[in-house]
């Protein structure tokens, strides 16, 4: 049950994006900073982490939850550290998935070879 709910509450958020998309004229890169805003904003407030809890894996993938996981480690570094948390707490909560994302992109880097258009 818990992948079914994952699966149709991460189709939602996919959904919305891509009728924004369709019937805007919004930039794929403008609407990614949209929804880590919107993440932002809604950890913020204090409404993520319930969704998140009950929606699983469909609200911590997209960029929701990255958003959330930059408040989060803003507001904890901030907590522990003061003022220097500003500016240290969202590398030290995304570091591990935004290395992640560098290995897996060089290794397939060199697995398959890009062709230009």
């Amino acid at each position: 049950m818990n992948y079914l709910l994952a699966f149709l509450v991460g189709g939602a958020i996919c959904v919305v994006v891509q009728i924004l998309m369709d019937n805007t004229k919004l930039l794929p890169g403008r609407i990614m900073v949209i929804l880590v805003c919107s993440g932002v904003f809604l950890g913020a407030v204090g409404v993520y982490e319930p969704f998140a809890k009950w929606a699983g894996a469909g609200a911590s993938v997209p960029l929701l939850g990255f958003g959330n996981l930059l408040f989060k480690g803003i507001r904890d570094a901030v907590d522990a550290e003061g003022f220097i948390g500003l500016f240290k707490g969202g590398f030290t909560a995304s570091a591990v998935g935004i290395s992640a994302a560098l290995i897996f992109g060089y290794l397939a880097s060199l697995i398959f070879k890009p062709k230009m258009k």
